[in-house]
């Protein structure tokens, strides 16, 4: 069993999808989306112990290793978006184009994007629209 089924993960990123807190239903535009950064550091808050488990930092740069969680759930999101087992999640990238840094809060602690400045996007997700 791959940690993906063993951890449940498409269900628990769909929740944390789900819950995004500054959602407008009725806006034209849709769900907003998050970066698998974003999703990565929700899923250590929400879920400790499998984030412990799977043992994978969030990610950012200066991890010290090349393998992160945001990396790891962009990975498996978008094979399984590519591969139609996963329908009701929708993906994207954010351009790096005038772009020089981004910044995420885990906790007071600020993750730096380990993609700004490379020929790397950054993966998005959101829930599909009904």
């Amino acid at each position: 069993m791959s940690q993906w089924q063993e951890y449940n993960l498409e269900e628990k990123i769909t929740k944390i999808l789900s819950d995004v807190p500054d959602y407008a239903p009725d806006h034209h535009l849709g769900r907003p989306f998050l970066t698998a950064y974003q999703i990565a550091i929700e899923f250590a808050h929400r879920y400790p112990e499998d984030f412990a488990r799977l043992g994978f930092p969030v990610g950012g740069i200066g991890i010290g290793q090349r393998s992160s969680l945001a990396q790891y759930l962009a990975k498996r999101l978008s094979d399984g978006i590519k591969a139609r087992r996963i329908t009701h999640i929708e993906g994207g990238f954010l351009s790096n184009q005038h772009l020089n840094d981004i910044y995420f809060d885990n906790d007071g602690e600020s993750i730096r994007s380990s993609l700004t400045g490379t020929q790397f996007t950054l993966s998005m997700f959101r829930l599909r629209d009904a």
